[in-house]
């Protein structure tokens, strides 16, 4: 009788034991905060993140009272910012390195790693640690804590692969890629200016709830009265027009735009004294070019039908624009001049030519 009341106690504390790491001790980090405690839990908590390369790059992203800002002078890229903090809040180390590979990852780390050091809204430091690479068969990221013991493969829930890449200490990666971003209501004029090609160009005004469209007057001539409803409706399309990303620093860029034709100007005024202007050029047709076979009418046949160079505040930063984002932005004078009835363009096969004009209001 007592050795089977002795069974039933040592099987209650082996279930307790059991409840206790499995469920009650569930989420905590078996190895301690201050030798794994890569996690960040309480993002909204943190008010500077610095990220630093072994090869001298590095980003200081900071919350400030009109959102997030790089190196105290530009916007944050939304997408690049919400992965990283997301990061924060699932990064877990899975396991210490093993022991055969801790003399290596140490070696890796201390030559090429990301610095990442993170501050509260206090300004009083809340993490320090390293990002490495691919941990083996990559699956996860080598990573360590400041002042730990061990480097420690670090994975993120239902993710296969590593995560070194969110630590970017690229600028270009971090900066913001807003073109044009003036509200309709808040739009005082838009000129737009092709080059070459003056009947295409065209400069709307607001006055007051009515808009006044200024175009070449050859185009004008015994044309239909203006359309003030596509005019209105073009003035929608420059909220949030982003590139696809930057150039500066690539050693061919500034010979490559002495080469390349412009094929447009776009200046905007605001109400408000804005000023938004880029100037864009044409990129050479390349291997990736869509009209290798098939002919855009809007693009020559030299040049590539899906992007373009432009150069944009100020002449400060060039940047790669796609037509897609901005083809409700070319238009051309005569079709706010035309009625609503004119059927939209097509593409016509290689040396085809077409007469077809632009309509996509």
């Amino acid at each position: 009788m007592r050795k089977t009341l002795l069974y039933f106690v040592i099987l209650g504390l082996l279930g307790f034991a059991i409840y206790y790491f499995l469920i009650a001790n569930r989420g905590s980090n078996p190895y301690g905060e201050a030798e794994a405690g890569f996690k960040i839990t309480d993002t909204g908590s943190i008010g500077k993140i610095f990220l630093a390369s072994s090869g001298g790059e590095s980003v200081v992203v900071e919350r400030t009272d009109s959102g997030w800002v790089v190196n105290k002078r530009y916007k944050a890229l939304a997408s690049t910012l919400n992965l990283l903090l997301t990061t924060f809040t699932q990064q877990s180390a899975l396991s210490p390195v093993t022991q055969g590979a801790y003399e290596n990852v140490v070696k890796t780390m201390a030559t090429d790693a990301v610095k990442v050091e993170v501050y509260g809204r206090d300004g009083k430091k809340m993490r320090v640690f390293y990002v490495g690479g691919a941990a083996v068969n990559n699956t996860g990221t080598n990573m360590l804590m400041e002042h730990a013991q061990m480097p420690y493969v670090v994975q993120v829930p239902g993710f296969v692969g590593y995560i070194t890449a969110r630590y970017s200490t690229k600028l270009t990666d971090w900066r913001d890629r807003t073109v044009f971003n003036i509200p309709e209501n808040e739009i005082k004029s838009v000129s737009v200016d092709y080059a070459g090609k003056a009947v295409n160009s065209f400069t709307i005004t607001r006055e007051k709830d009515s808009v006044i469209v200024t175009a070449d007057k050859a185009i004008m001539t015994g044309l239909d009265k203006q359309n003030s409803r596509r005019a209105k409706i073009y003035l929608k399309f420059f909220a949030n027009v982003n590139c696809e990303g930057y150039l500066n620093g690539l050693s061919d860029m500034d010979t490559t735009l002495k080469t390349a034709p412009r094929q447009s100007t776009i200046d905007i005024t605001g109400i408000h004294g804005q000023h938004q202007r880029a100037e864009i050029y044409w990129m050479a047709l390349n291997k990736r070019s869509k009209n290798m076979s098939t002919s855009n009418p809007d693009v020559p046949d030299d040049y590539d039908s899906d992007r373009l160079y432009a150069v944009i505040n100020g002449r400060k930063d060039t940047v790669m624009i796609q037509q897609f984002a901005f083809k409700n932005i070319f238009n051309k004078a005569i079709e706010f001049f035309q009625n609503d009835n004119v059927p939209p363009p097509t593409q016509a096969p290689k040396n085809q030519p077409t007469n077809v004009i632009m309509h996509k209001s």
